[in-house]
Order: C-alpha cells, then sequence, then structure tokens
C-alpha cells in the first residue's frame, strides 16, 4: 500500500511540475520543464548523497577509526542483505541519522555523536536497521526526487510571476494566475513532499524492526531523540530545511504534528505501531550481540569515550 501511494505521490508532483510549465509557456513551457526535470534529477541521481554530506561535514569512518559503529553496521547489513554501504560520523549534539546513495551498491549510513553519546547500543542498532531499510527500500533515492522535484516547482513559480507580468500572449494565467502559482504550486509540492516522507518512515520502522530484531529498542531510540530535540539545535539542517525529511527525526525546530506540513509522522504514532509490532511478535526484549573483544562504548557499565572522539 505504501509502495502505490508513494508511486502516485510521484506522478502527482510530476504532473504538478509539467501542469506549471504548460500554465508558463504552453506545451513548449511543458517541454522545457520536463527537460529541466530530467537534468535535475541527472544530477541528484549522481551527486546529491556527496552534496549532502559534504553539506554536514560528515567524517567517514572504518573498522580501524570506529571499530565499534563499522562493526555494528556491517552485522545488520548482512541481516538486510545488502552491500556495505559507507559509514560517516557527524560531529553533532543533536541526536539524529539519515541514509543517503542513488542505490545500495553506492550508500551511505550517517549517524551523529549526540546520537552514539545518548542512546545505548540496542538503540543505536535500531536507528541503523532503519536507515539501512530506507537504503534497501531505494528511499534514498525517492526521496532525492522528490525533494529536487519540489524545489523546481519552486523555481518554476518564481518563473511565473515574471512571467505572469509580461506582454507575452503565451501565457495564458495573467498576473493575478501567475501569482497565485507562485503561492499555491510550492505549497502543493511540499504537501506531496511530506506526504511521501511520512509513509517511507513508517515502512522504514517496519523494516528496520524486521533487520534489528527488536522494535522495542528502535521505538525507544525514538522516544529518546526527539526529547532531546531541544536540547541543541542543528544549525546545518535550520539552513538547509529542504534536507530535513533524510533525518529518522525532523532536526528542525518547531517540529509538528502528524498532518499535511510534516516532514516525519508524529513520533508517538510511530513508537505505538512498533510497540504493536512487537506485541505481535511477542517480543519483550533482545540485546544486539556486541563483536568479540570489542566493548562497544554505548550502553556499557563503564562508559568510555568513542572512537569518534
Amino acid at each position: 500500500m505504501n509502495y502505490a501511494k508513494t508511486a502516485m505521490l510521484l506522478a502527482a508532483m510530476t504532473a504538478l511540475f509539467m501542469g506549471l510549465g504548460y500554465l508558463i509557456g504552453g506545451r513548449t513551457g511543458m517541454f522545457v520543464a520536463l527537460a529541466v526535470a530530467a537534468v535535475m534529477n541527472f544530477w541528484s541521481y549522481w551527486g546529491s548523497d556527496r552534496a549532502v554530506l559534504n553539506m554536514y561535514g560528515a567524517q567517514e569512518v572504518d573498522q580501524h577509526s570506529a571499530p565499534d559503529l563499522y562493526a555494528m553496521v556491517h552485522g545488520l547489513t548482512e541481516r538486510a542483505g545488502l552491500p556495505m554501504p559507507r559509514v560517516f560520523i557527524i560531529h553533532e549534539d543533536q541526536p539524529n541519522a539519515f541514509a543517503t546513495g542513488r542505490n545500495p551498491e553506492n550508500a551511505a549510513v550517517a549517524v551523529n555523536t549526540g546520537l552514539l553519546n545518548r542512546l545505548t547500543r540496542d538503540e543505536v542498532a535500531g536507528v541503523v536497521a532503519h536507515e539501512l531499510a530506507h537504503i534497501k527500500n531505494r528511499d534514498t533515492l525517492t526521496m532525492t526526487i522528490t525533494a529536487t522535484l519540489a524545489g523546481a516547482v519552486s523555481m518554476l513559480a518564481n518563473f511565473a510571476a515574471f512571467a505572469g507580468g509580461s506582454n507575452d500572449t503565451r501565457n495564458p494565467v495573467g498576473l493575478i494566475g501567475s501569482i497565485a502559482m507562485m503561492i499555491l504550486a510550492p505549497l502543493a509540492a511540499s504537501i506531496v513532499q511530506m506526504a511521501i516522507s511520512r509513509s517511507r518512515e513508517y515502512e522504514a520502522d517496519r523494516i528496520g524492526a524486521e533487520i534489528s530484531g527488536n522494535p522495542i529498542a528502535l521505538a525507544s531510540a525514538l522516544a529518546k531523540i526527539a526529547g532531546a530535540h531541544d536540547d541543541a539545535v542543528n544549525v546545518t539542517a535550520e539552513r538547509n530545511p529542504q534536507t530535513a525529511h533524510m533525518f529518522i527525526i525532523n532536526p528542525l525546530s518547531g517540529q509538528r504534528m502528524d498532518n499535511l506540513f510534516s516532514t516525519h509522522p508524529d513520533t508517538g504514532n510511530r513508537i505505538a505501531a512498533l510497540e504493536a509490532l512487537a506485541a505481535q511478535w511477542g517480543v519483550a526484549h533482545y540485546s544486539a550481540p556486541v563483536p568479540p573483544n570489542q566493548a562497544a562504548p554505548w550502553g556499557s557499565a563503564q562508559r568510555r569515550p568513542g572512537p569518534w572522539g
């Protein structure tokens, strides 16, 4: 059901973009809009993962620089039946994580120090499994294309304001129509983008719980991340709100409820769904295994600084 909903919403986004191009420039404008969308999606397909990782100052780690985290990701990746993604750490106190990449063979998982320092090992594993679910579902590509189209709709809508004020008879909407498009088209695109994001989060929670085998740990992680949201401001996310949908919990201040204008489902609803899944499985607790000869820095009785510094 979620896949069908996502497909319909993407089709609606594409139709909105082409329709806006038609209103601005007729049939020629529609084809120009389609060409622009193709170019922007080509760029987002090949380069958006590197752009967003650079934007957040993500530092790539491996089995030598962050052995505990890397081993955890490797183990969960094997359980998910996926290629090993690149692993990154972001030096940011607000706990959060995201996945990016055009396909499972070119994917990356990024977690921040706030997440590693505040959550237990089982909770970190639940979050990583959620991000691997996004990779497995190819949500990273879907949401990148959606965000690109939403940005393109806004660009066209701004252009419509100028086109509407000209004497070009090919513009069928006029000044008033152009102003209306400038306001309503980006709003509609944002609503579609947010609806797609919410659908994918519920699905990633469910599949992530299957990968980790521990829906309760993921539910606990979501509660802790949401509870710590106001302790620190993610300045980079505030400056680049178009990336908010990538994170497991909305990193922006002033989060909203589970409605048309939220990028993420209400955290309470997600926790309730995971608890219901745990009850269905008969799972009350699960402890993710610690790699041999490696004492993980999170959730241990004697807490020590992790390899991320």
